[in-house]
């Protein structure tokens, strides 16, 4: 999934309706509205602000108003051409589409898909487009230009009249009008060759080439980007004709294999041993050593066979590293392999999006699939972008990751969605229960264990009941759950006793359901042995949801009966206090002891 969803900026009842037309074509775009004048899914107040903060976060901006709102908007911000995100301006009947900024980085090709989606003309008024169609700074998918800097004057000497000859296999300008002419005096070349380029000479770095790994378990980062980078230059390849890095399944999980990934900025793919055995004819240097460990004579060429068709330079070995490089007819005739799948564990909170963080929002944004329980996956629908949502009903926790995880293994980014903290009392636990001992329902497949794992924090019922009472965890405290499905009900006493007679804050998990009564009034009866009989508790129901209640007693007056599965229990220590405002409310405070801190 993209993070740069693009923004639909619309100021009036008419702009929304052509925005929503706009969105019904393309899912992926978010409809910004002034509040009071439209609606959308997201409102702000202030125009200038809001259009400013999206440009610097680098979101593609349409705005559907008048050109000149914008451009006053964002003028003071107009400061790095290379860097600016494309901004747009869209007549609000839809009629007529301006791409206002980053022309040459997608504004261009986004006007035109917008034109077409509603109908419209896209008023391209960028010099290469208007006399040949096409940007030659803006190459296709697959190609990069690896001196930029002379596009300009090179485009120049063209406006001027002179013809250009090609060098090379180059699709996306057939369709140009472009004065080819085999004996001009500039050139375009298409290679994947490392050739410099100049104000005559435009050269496409065409992304063909793909580096087999392999390596022993455990093999360094650094050992593999030096043997890599070492065959890349002994073949005269340009780093930016570079597609992927290939390797056998076997090693998805390998960290120097996704560092040498990240070093060159190209994703890594891993090929089954079944699909790499049929590219054994064609080894060049097959290994009967490699065939007895894991089935296959080889995997640098094997890989690099299976992911382009042709080996370009044969295995070169480090001392656990091998690499080979193979070579596709054009970039698109590329044969991918599988990526390293990834299971975020994300916590959203009690259910507030101002609670949810950065992260969780990003990597909800990233994943192609969502699992969860139904009500968690409803409290962020508002981020849905097309993602596929796999439901499961309450309980069912191992069932979830587990099927997060096979999911994963497929090469997809896969979220399971938590209430709180995914750590706390939650799933993250059971992934890597999964992976060491396969849980209840017997071993993940190989595939399975080898995804990457990553838990997102998020604000934990404990943590919102304390910020909205107060701060009665101002000193120290500790979590329980009164839950006897997991744990046994001996171990929960011993941890009651002991967190009581430690004079702990306690908040209590899981307080209460219709089977089990009895533990919550054996916690308060403990505690009423250890702490003053006014000591506050806080009851916390529904959590930043709309029936959200915080109720305030004390340690004597409290029952059982007042608390529900979905209320949070906190019992603050003997040192806890009450203290009422001016305006009648009531919060607790821990002290922390800064009264007796000496300097």
């Amino acid at each position: 999934m993209t993070l740069n969803r693009p923004a639909l900026i619309v100021l009036s009842r008419r702009g929304e309706e052509t925005a929503r037309r706009l969105k019904t074509a393309m899912p992926a775009m978010e409809i910004h509205a002034l509040a009071g004048r439209a609606s959308g899914d997201v409102a702000f107040q202030r125009m200038g602000e809001h259009v400013t903060r999206l440009f610097c976060e680098g979101r593609t901006i349409i705005g559907f108003c008048a050109s000149g709102i914008l451009i006053r908007c964002l003028a003071a911000s107009l400061d790095d051409k290379a860097g600016e995100p494309p901004v747009l301006a869209v007549s609000e009947d839809g009629s007529t589409i301006v791409p206002l900024l980053g022309g040459h980085h997608g504004a261009n090709n986004q006007a035109r898909a917008i034109a077409e989606a509603l109908g419209g003309r896209a008023a391209i008024t960028t010099s290469g487009d208007i006399h040949f169609g096409v940007a030659l700074d803006e190459p296709p998918s697959g190609y990069r230009l690896a001196n930029p800097e002379d596009a300009k004057a090179f485009m120049a000497r063209l406006i001027a009249g002179e013809s250009v000859r090609l060098a090379g296999e180059a699709p996306w300008l057939s369709t140009t009008t472009l004065p080819f002419d085999d004996n001009a005096t500039l050139q375009i070349t298409v290679t994947d060759e490392a050739l410099p380029g100049d104000a005559g000479h435009l050269v496409y770095q065409a992304a063909t080439v793909v580096l087999g790994m392999g390596c022993e378990r455990g093999a360094g980062a650094c050992e593999a980007i030096a043997l890599a980078t070492r065959l890349i230059t002994m073949n005269g390849i340009a780093a930016a004709s570079l597609a992927a890095i290939a390797s056998v399944d076997l090693k998805a999980d390998e960290a120097a294999l996704h560092e040498v990934g990240r070093h060159f900025g190209v994703p890594v793919w891993f090929y089954s041993r079944e699909s790499l055995a049929a590219m054994e004819p064609q080894l060049a240097t097959p290994s009967a050593i490699v065939k007895a460990e894991i089935g296959i004579a080889g995997v640098a060429e094997a890989a690099a066979l299976a992911a382009t068709g042709r080996l370009l330079a044969p295995k070169i070995k480090s001392a656990r590293v091998t690499a080979a490089l193979g070579k596709a007819a054009r970039p698109e005739a590329i044969r991918p392999g599988t990526p390293r799948g990834r299971v975020f564990l994300v916590g959203v909170g009690p259910g507030i999006p101002d609670w949810r963080s950065g992260e969780a929002v990003r990597l909800l944004q990233i994943a192609g699939d969502w699992v969860g329980y139904d009500l968690y996956l409803d409290l962020i629908k508002d981020l849905r972008q097309g993602q596929r949502e796999h439901r499961f009903p309450l309980g069912a926790e191992e069932k979830r990751v587990r099927h997060a995880m096979e999911c994963a293994a497929e090469g997809r980014d896969v979220a399971v969605v938590c209430s709180g903290d995914p750590g706390i009392f939650a799933m993250a636990t059971l992934a890597y229960e999964l992976i060491d001992t396969g849980a209840a329902e017997g071993p993940l497949s190989d595939a399975a264990r080898r995804v990457e794992i990553v838990v997102a924090p998020g604000i934990s019922a404990f943590q919102a009941a304390a910020a909205r009472a107060g701060a009665p965890i101002g000193h120290d405290f500790c979590c329980i759950s009164l839950s006897d499905l997991l744990t046994p009900r001996g171990d929960i006493l011993k941890r009651l006793h002991a967190a009581a007679e430690g004079d702990f804050v306690i908040s209590f998990y899981n307080p209460r359901s219709k089977r089990r009564v009895t533990l919550l009034d054996e916690a308060f009866e403990i505690l009423r042995r250890h702490r003053p009989t006014d000591t506050p508790v806080i009851l916390a129901t529904d959590l930043g949801r709309p029936a959200e209640a915080v109720r305030i007693v004390t340690l004597e007056t409290v029952r059982s009966e007042d608390v529900d599965m979905l209320t949070l229990v906190m019992v603050g220590s003997s040192q806890s206090k009450a203290v009422a405002t001016g305006d009648g409310r009531t919060w607790v405070y821990t002290p922390r002891g800064y009264d007796r801190k000496t300097i």
